[in-house]
């Protein structure tokens, strides 16, 4: 597998096809440029999605993410656009991107985009706990 930005998601079979089962991914760094100014934006993205046959490879989400490193796009555009093509890789029941941007111009904004596959209930979505990752101590 390459190590250089790509456009490509990788996917592997979910372990359990038949069970519905939440997948919560934090990506702390991405980074995307102002379409106006040219500067960097930087986000947090929050990924939640229950799989139906196939599950994201996590090597391969970490090389498309930093595709968009040098791209230019609006907030709302990007996350849209993530969405799209990780619901495009995956096809799962249920998929959920929220998109924390930093601070610009005082002003933090937050975009959050949604997949529901036709016939999935919303109620399906297996409850997640909020999970805090802890500081390791030295």
């Amino acid at each position: 597998m390459t190590t250089q930005p790509t456009s490509q998601i990788e996917t592997f079979d979910s372990p359990k096809s038949g069970r519905d089962f939440r997948i919560h991914m934090e990506i702390p760094e991405f980074t995307c440029l102002c379409p106006k100014t040219g500067q960097p934006d930087f986000a947090t993205l929050m990924l939640d999605y229950v799989p139906d046959r196939l599950c994201m490879e996590l090597k391969s989400l970490k090389l498309y993410i930093w595709s968009f490193r040098n791209q230019g796009a609006f907030h709302e555009a990007v996350t849209n656009h993530i969405l799209d093509d990780l619901v495009k890789a995956t096809r799962p029941r249920w998929m959920r991107l929220t998109a924390h941007f930093y601070v610009r111009g005082g002003v933090y904004t937050t975009v959050s985009a949604e997949h529901l596959k036709r016939g999935f209930k919303r109620s399906n979505i297996p409850d997640m706990p909020l999970l805090v990752p802890q500081q390791p101590t030295r």
